[in-house]
């Protein structure tokens, strides 16, 4: 058996990065090193005070220590990771741009007032959880011990379990949303037919690559990314 931290240098590199700030965010908190406002996704004072920290910083918050953040950062790491080590195997920069992706997907859709959030945090996990569950449809999930159910109802039925004990629904709302708009734009659309329109950018591939994170694609998925194509060799698995 590997120890904590055998299994954490184990984790792909996007997921544990983003893990570990959401971590370190909350960790700061309780510690009185910043408080929530300082941090949160308040568009005048980004458009008005130049406070532009505030698009990013507010992803990282998951909120204070509670069995909710428990769950959140489990979320992240185990469908974050189930994804990096599976449809995004060997493909460290797509995977860094679906993330991108979202949160900018986000960020628009918090502009509008009336679906505006001061923290996506749980959005972006809500979006890999939503991802991971049309990736692996048929996956079984046991939910508290209690009832068993495919990973393809796993987000809708996460959302209906926080409205029950009382949290927020729009956070999971938004990150359902981002999480089909990316999946309808790299698979649905191009199964019909259609052209996938977001392939990863070349800065991101040279950012991954700068930093040494990841594995580097190979010639043949490179050649994949030139003619549009999204997920190579798709298949639904069991776990």
């Amino acid at each position: 058996m590997s120890s904590p931290a055998e299994f954490y240098k184990s984790l792909p590199s996007v997921s544990k990065a983003y893990g570990t700030l959401c971590l370190l965010a909350t960790t700061a908190f309780h510690l009185g090193l910043y408080h929530p406002a300082n941090i949160a996704l308040i568009y005048q004072l980004v458009l008005f005070r130049f406070q532009v920290w505030r698009l990013v910083t507010n992803f990282f918050f998951l909120g204070k220590f509670s069995i909710n953040f428990g769950i959140r950062l489990l979320m992240i790491a185990r469908y974050g990771v189930q994804l990096e080590r599976g449809p995004f195997e060997r493909r460290t920069a797509d995977f860094l741009w679906m993330m991108i992706f979202g949160a900018i997907s986000l960020l628009v859709l918090s502009a509008i007032p009336l679906l505006w959030t001061p923290f996506l945090g749980i959005s972006l996990v809500f979006m890999l959880l939503y991802v991971w569950s049309r990736e692996f449809p048929n996956a079984q999930i046991n939910i508290y011990g209690l009832v068993t159910l495919k990973a393809f109802y796993l987000p809708w039925t996460m959302l209906a379990l926080d409205v029950i004990f009382g949290s927020p629904l729009m956070p999971d709302l938004l990150g359902i949303i981002a999480g089909h708009l990316y999946y309808f734009i790299t698979v649905l659309h191009p199964l019909s037919g259609g052209k996938n329109i977001l392939k990863t950018p070349i800065w991101v591939h040279k950012l991954v690559a700068r930093w040494g994170i990841g594995h580097q694609p190979s010639m043949s998925s490179q050649s994949d990314r030139a003619a549009g194509v999204a997920f190579r060799g798709r298949s639904y698995r069991l776990n």
